[in-house]
């Protein structure tokens, strides 16, 4: 009997907000929504955004007024969503209209018989000086430079971005000052945010759920997909003495694209377990929630924390895509939409999945998912979200161009739909299931990704299957990008809305439509229309992944079948508990009134500290031990 792996706590921040609670969800629907609701998600992005504070019963906002919750949405709610999803990229980041780079030139002398001669600082004189270089000392600090001839020489120089526009996070966030950051790269400092967000969205104390579990019975899977490639990480590294700075000791190690894995076990869950990174461009994250799920559903393990956390947004990686073709720049942009008489398009709408498109939009993201298996869920009341019964992933096989789509996407979408049709019969496949798509924006994408969900989906008898994508809104967060997908298709359960591809006014006439149902505008369904959903990942490389997602209610159908009338309904009264303390996490999260968890040197053990024996090893902190159940799999043999 396999373990279903069930989604019990989720959470991150993305362009839409934080992900807990179906926040960032329901910014994207935001029209759609009742007052009550809406009031929630402007409130949490004033927090958020530090635009407000709450203090003794009111918002205090940056000018100093006091109001109360509905006139500080009255007076800054418009603001507050525009410094959401995808826009222009704020000067909090870097200046698009200003990016330095220098320029080589060869300087020579104005006259035939003149020498170049200026005066610098001695301490700035390189170590190996050319030797057409005299050297004067002028004072204990000062010297003369003589040239005998040319200086080759780097010009300092900005330019503008032909690229402006990312589904950057929220406009005022900051999640550096949310703990002792200590020059932390900004993708762990997202992931500090992110993880702590996820796990206190459970409602069930960290320390509870492991003493329920040994030690090697949790995992950590996650990555980036690039690696943390700011200033602080590796682009520190690799630049420092070229600009002339000097590399630091948290460069290299912090740059590694493990490194979201790493934090949250050091500095969160405390974790001792499994611990693995899988990369795969794109489908990064379905890559590691396979490992997630296979752990689970096979006992090796019974809880696992699954994530991402990728911060592309820097000038060198942005000119790198861009060089590729493959972002929207915005010359293209205006003329998709025939526009001559302005200088900038309207970057809300970078972004236009299965449209006439030119490129994707780049974002950044931190998404965390906490999984569990089905008995330790009942056992402590958690709240069900949903459920990954499997990942199919596949490669492309023998290509031309490395980054080119291939056929491996076919494989793992039709493998996923086999999969469901097995687990919810063929008419909830065809009739109740959602395709959140890969959705990159790219004229190649439209093109390929529509091929296969048409075919795949005509194969097994489908005639319209709604088809969404919300990169239109969030942007192309890279290797996190399918958490994006899996926590942002959790909110259709919760308020029965199908988020339409609303950047995209109508499909460009190369789209495959057979079989598919391409949603254009926001549409509610009802909360329990759906059963499942297939979250799709086509990646550069030949990185394709397609995984299953289980809706909360078919989830509690089929667990129905596993656990009695008096197991179940123990289980609801326990729930009711976990419910509660979620929601009040929530509200504490949307007044400003929790911090990440950041456990810098708590509980550090040594080799000292633990009791071995040749049966079972004993952690301080820990109540359950980690036990030697080995089995020798090869006694036929030995």
């Amino acid at each position: 009997m396999a373990r279903l792996p069930v989604i019990i706590g989720f959470g991150g921040i993305n362009s839409a907000g934080r992900s807990s609670s179906h926040q960032a969800y329901r910014r994207i629907v935001l029209d759609l929504l009742p007052s009550s609701i809406q009031q929630d998600v402007l409130l949490d992005l004033a927090t958020l955004t530090n635009a407000a504070e709450y203090k003794n019963g009111l918002w205090h906002t940056e000018s100093g007024e006091e109001l109360d919750a509905a006139s500080l949405i009255d007076s800054i709610g418009e603001s507050l969503l525009a410094r959401t999803l995808i826009r222009r990229i704020h000067p909090s980041l870097f200046d698009v209209d200003h990016v330095t780079r220098h320029k080589s030139a060869v300087l020579t002398p104005t006259g035939q018989d003149e020498k170049l001669s200026f005066t610098i600082k001695t301490r700035s004189l390189p170590s190996d000086r050319p030797t057409n270089w005299q050297v004067t000392e002028i004072s204990d600090h000062l010297s003369r430079v003589t040239i005998d001839g040319n200086l080759e020489a780097f010009i300092k120089d900005s330019k503008a971005l032909s690229v402006k526009s990312a589904g950057q996070l929220p406009t005022g966030f900051d999640p550096s000052k949310l703990y002792q950051s200590r020059n932390h790269p900004r993708g762990l400092q997202m992931t500090v945010y992110g993880a702590s967000d996820a796990v206190q969205s459970s409602g069930i104390d960290w320390e509870l759920i492991r003493s329920k579990v040994a030690p090697d019975q949790m995992a950590v899977y996650a990555a980036n997909s690039i690696g943390q490639m700011d200033d602080l990480g590796f682009g520190g590294m690799l630049k420092s003495a070229l600009i002339g700075k000097r590399t630091t000791s948290k460069h290299l190690p912090l740059g590694y694209a493990q490194m979201p894995a790493d934090f949250v076990n050091a500095y969160i869950l405390g974790s001792v377990g499994s611990v693995g990174t899988s990369i795969g461009a794109c489908a990064t994250y379905f890559f590691n929630l396979e490992k997630a799920v296979e752990g689970i559903k096979s006992g090796k393990l019974r809880v696992a924390m699954v994530g991402g956390s990728d911060a592309p947004i820097t000038p060198e990686i942005i000119e790198g895509f861009r060089t590729m073709g493959a972002l929207a720049e915005d010359t293209a942009l205006l003329a998709l939409d025939q526009i001559n008489n302005q200088e900038e398009p309207d970057h809300t709408r970078s972004c236009r999945p299965f449209a006439q498109n030119c490129g994707f939009t780049i974002a950044e993201s931190s998404q965390w998912t906490l999984l569990m298996d089905d008995a330790l869920a009942m056992e402590l009341g958690a709240e069900i979200y949903g459920a990954i019964p499997a990942v199919f992933s596949n490669a492309d096989g023998h290509k031309k161009s490395i980054s080119a789509p291939g056929i491996g996407n076919y494989l793992t979408m039709s493998k996923a739909m086999a999969y469901l049709q097995n687990v919810i019969g063929k008419e909830g496949l065809t009739e109740r299931t959602f395709i959140q798509a890969h959705g990159t924006s790219t004229p190649q994408n439209r093109v390929t990704e529509s091929h296969v969900l048409s075919k795949v989906a005509t194969s097994f008898g489908a005639t319209g299957m709604p088809v969404t994508a919300l990169k239109a809104f969030l942007g192309h967060s890279q290797g996190t990008a399918g958490g994006d997908q899996l926590h942002l298709s959790l909110g259709v359960w919760k308020d029965g809305i199908l988020p339409g591809i609303t950047t995209s006014s109508e499909l460009a006439n190369d789209v495959y439509q057979e079989g598919l149902r391409f949603q254009l505008k926001h549409e509610s369904y009802g909360k329990t229309h759906f059963d499942a959903a297939l979250l799709n990942s086509k990646g550069f490389g030949g990185n394709n992944a397609t995984a299953i997602l289980l809706a909360p209610h078919k989830v509690m159908e089929m667990l129905s079948k596993r656990y009695s009338k008096e197991e179940l309904d123990t289980y609801k009264v326990k729930n009711i508990k976990v419910k509660d303390t979620a929601e009040a996490y929530n509200q504490a999260a949307i007044h400003g009134q929790v911090l990440p968890v950041y456990k810098f040197g708590f509980n550090v053990l040594g080799g000292e500290d633990l009791a071995i024996s040749d049966t079972d090893i004993h952690l301080p902190g820990y109540e359950m031990p980690v036990v030697f159940d080995v089995k020798n799999e090869f006694d036929d043999i030995c």
